[in-house]
């Protein structure tokens, strides 16, 4: 399999709280990787760096062989945040438009509008979209440029069952095509049923990883896992 993204030992500090303390994770082409963990645990921070939003103080951070934020990364990439104020006042269909017109083979933006049920509210500013919907226009945009690498952080909060479903099929399509994509989740039946590869950070580092049933071989589930891996004295 080929490594999409490859981190070894980051480290970045906010004041006296480490982010990342040894952060170190790899991702590949074609595969789901799940990061678990608590609030706080340094996934989001993680992904910023993966994306050039953010710079680690020390460790080495490549997106196929490149420095992140670099020409060569910044096209093979797709990032779905968690939250996107600086769209507020522009609406979905001119949002998506605008995306497509950056990537030289863009999806079209007509079929992912219909894909994930935008187009009735394609007109509608971004500051007034439901929650769900809001998460429908991020995923669009992540996957607009048709991406080798893909980061969702936190991709199904506030959707409906249906809304959910219809979320991870597109996963896992995007996967099925060779993509890499890496998600952070809270909901562990999401993590089951998506990843391939499962990593679980508690204050700034992978405490444990692996599949999942590597994972819930001693504990019994996801869940006590989750919760073995991120107690406190651990």
């Amino acid at each position: 399999m080929t490594i999409a993204l490859s981190a070894r030992d980051l480290r970045l500090s906010f004041g006296a709280r480490k982010a990342l303390d040894g952060l170190s994770l790899e991702a590949e082409s074609g595969r789901v990787t799940a990061l678990l963990g608590p609030n706080g645990a340094g996934k989001t921070t993680f992904i910023r760096c993966a994306t050039a939003l953010l710079t680690p103080e020390s460790g080495e951070l490549s997106v196929f062989g490149h420095a992140p934020g670099s020409n060569e990364a910044r096209n093979l990439v797709g990032l779905m945040p968690q939250a996107t104020g600086a769209w507020a006042a522009v609406t979905p269909s001119r949002l998506l438009g605008y995306l497509s017109r950056l990537y030289a083979d863009p999806q079209p933006v007509d079929g992912m509008m219909a894909l994930l049920d935008i187009d009735e509210f394609a007109g509608t500013p971004y500051r007034r979209l439901s929650g769900g919907q809001q998460q429908a226009v991020n995923l669009a945009g992540a996957l607009i440029g048709r991406p080798a690498l893909v980061f969702l952080d936190e991709p199904t909060a506030g959707l409906d069952p249906r809304a959910r479903k219809t979320t991870w099929d597109l996963i896992r399509r995007v996967r099925d095509a060779g993509v890499a994509v890496l998600l952070t989740t809270h909901n562990m039946q999401e993590a089951e049923e998506l990843s391939d590869h499962v990593a679980i950070v508690h204050k700034g580092r992978v405490r444990a990883h692996g599949r999942v049933g590597d994972l819930t071989r001693d504990t019994g589930s996801l869940e006590e896992a989750f919760l073995f891996h991120t107690e406190e004295t651990s």
